[in-house]
């Protein structure tokens, strides 16, 4: 039997630095994955990929990983935030997901307590919670909690 695995998720949005940093540790987290596809704009404040990978590990010893494999297109993005189709984009990128293979790029090893990161204060219309789903449904051993 497979030993079960603890994914959570956790968008930056609406939190402080100290909420943000604070509900990383207090969950044991040990790797955060960063699967935006913009990582490096100004407006993510605290969370830009090089300021993030340094407080990471100097605030919570978390191991920093960017995964783009599972950040959608800025096509698909547009595209939502045009026409606020929720069940498109959702399709849209499951089907992304699946051309680029996105699952063989996943380390079990790696994703056991590990946090995908991505903006949305919440995960329900968020592509984090699709990825979660999605690497949940190929390795069946799974947890899923978002933060």
């Amino acid at each position: 039997m497979k030993k079960q695995i603890t994914l959570y998720t956790i968008g930056f949005a609406q939190k402080k630095a100290k909420e943000f940093f604070t509900i990383l540790k207090d969950n044991n987290i040990k790797t955060l994955i960063d699967v935006r596809q913009s990582n490096t704009n100004i407006y993510a404040g605290f969370t830009i990929r090089d300021n993030l990978q340094y407080f990471l590990k100097e605030i919570c010893d978390i191991e920093y990983v960017e995964n783009k494999i599972f950040a959608p297109t800025k096509e698909l993005r547009d595209q939502y935030h045009k026409d606020e189709d929720w069940h498109k984009y959702e399709n849209g990128y499951l089907n992304l997901l699946e051309s680029r293979n996105a699952i063989a790029s996943i380390v079990t090893d790696q994703i056991d307590s590990a946090v995908l990161l991505c903006s949305e204060p919440v995960a329900e219309h968020c592509h984090r919670r699709l990825a979660v789903e999605y690497i949940g449904k190929h390795l069946n051993n799974v947890r899923i909690i978002h933060l």
